[in-house]
């Protein structure tokens, strides 16, 4: 299994790439196709801001946090947005327990995602998605993987629920890392013995286009 220092997920429309500074003109150019898109979502805008993004993103990486990409669109080999594993989760499993000494995380969540305009109703968030949850479950074997969204995000929520997540309430005052002020957060999960449908599902909206 790959470390998560080098961890790249192959799909058939996109690739995941680990999030390197010679990603940030890309990720630059992918944010100002539409920069309206992004009024809730934390978005690089610029060059600048998005050396910061990365330099952010990497630091979480290095302490264990995350495990940041940029998301790559094959046909053109362009850099088409970001996301990322995050608040990723490792339990103090006792001597003798089965898990006791591993090192892959036991729960994650999937967030920081964003594409540039072109790509949004394409299949390049499914294919995502379904490349970070099938490595999470399947590489990983964690027990849950948790996505959040601002409350006010439709779209975003109907995303996620349109993979399978399962809502589970609203976190008030809720405050991510890159916000800055507290929101009201839609959270949702799905959990390891819901991850052989969802897949099926997912594969199904993948074999459609």
């Amino acid at each position: 299994m790959k470390t998560e220092g080098d961890l790249l997920l192959q799909g058939k429309s996109v690739r995941l790439e680990p999030l390197e500074h010679r990603h940030a003109d890309g990720l630059a150019a992918a944010a100002a196709a539409d920069p309206s898109l992004y009024r809730l979502s934390p978005v690089p805008q610029g060059k600048d801001e998005a050396r910061r993004y990365i330099d952010t993103a990497l630091s979480w990486a290095e302490a264990g946090t995350a495990v940041p990409f940029a998301v790559v669109r094959v046909a053109e080999e362009s850099v088409i947005g970001s996301t990322r594993f995050w608040n990723i989760e490792r339990w103090p499993w006792p001597q003798g327990h089965p898990r006791h000494g591993r090192t892959a995380p036991d729960a994650c969540e999937i967030g920081y995602t964003w594409f540039t305009s072109l790509a949004i109703r394409t299949a390049a968030n499914t294919e995502s998605k379904f490349l970070m949850l099938r490595h999470a479950f399947e590489e990983w074997e964690v027990f849950r993987v948790c996505f959040h969204a601002d409350a006010r995000n439709q779209r975003s929520r109907t995303a996620i629920e349109r993979i399978g997540g399962k809502f589970e309430g609203i976190l008030r005052g809720h405050r991510m890392a890159a916000d800055l002020i507290p929101r009201d957060s839609a959270r949702y999960s799905i959990i390891d013995s819901e991850w052989p449908a969802v897949k099926s599902r997912l594969l199904g909206f993948l074999d459609r286009g």
